[in-house]
């Protein structure tokens, strides 16, 4: 998979595509979950309603926390430590309109939970089980995201 493009809702969209992990693989979706915290720092930045804007600030704290894990299950790959490159470093291009509207927040909530469904596939496509470990707990994340998503749009009236 090309990452050369740098736009992260293009490489987001195209995870289904992904089979298994690999260590190149892993890098992206460090990336990804990287990016995934400015994504939702973005979008909270847009909301009008505090309590909401929370919410969406929690998801990016831990989709931080998804990076680190993702860093780990790459050590573990590589048998060793990992330290990420620069290129691994590398912001996405997030385009985002002014506005966030419900429509946006529900396919947001409907990412997530591919999300969660593809990490499940990774991690049972993984033969070690700390990967596993590692790969299931991002999942499992990903749908308290959507759940949380969802109340921002309760919030928000939608």
């Amino acid at each position: 998979m090309s990452t050369d493009s740098g736009d992260f809702n293009e490489l987001a969209a195209s995870l289904d595509s992904i089979p298994k992990l690999g260590v190149e693989e892993m890098r992206l979706m460090f990336r990804l979950e990287n990016a995934g915290e400015t994504f939702y720092n973005l979008l909270a930045d847009r909301l009008a309603n505090a309590q909401a804007a929370d919410l969406l600030r929690k998801n990016a704290r831990e989709e931080r926390g998804h990076a680190e894990r993702l860093r780990r299950a790459i050590a573990l790959k590589l048998g060793g430590s990992w330290e990420p490159e620069a290129r691994d470093l590398a912001p996405f291009a997030i385009a985002l309109p002014d506005a966030v509207t419900g429509e946006m927040l529900a396919g947001i909530v409907q990412g997530e939970l591919q999300g969660d469904a593809g990490y499940q596939k990774w991690a049972d496509a993984e033969e070690n089980a700390e990967i596993q470990k590692l790969l299931r707990q991002n999942g499992r994340e990903e749908t308290v995201h959507a759940g949380r998503v969802r109340e921002a749009l309760a919030l928000l009236g939608g």
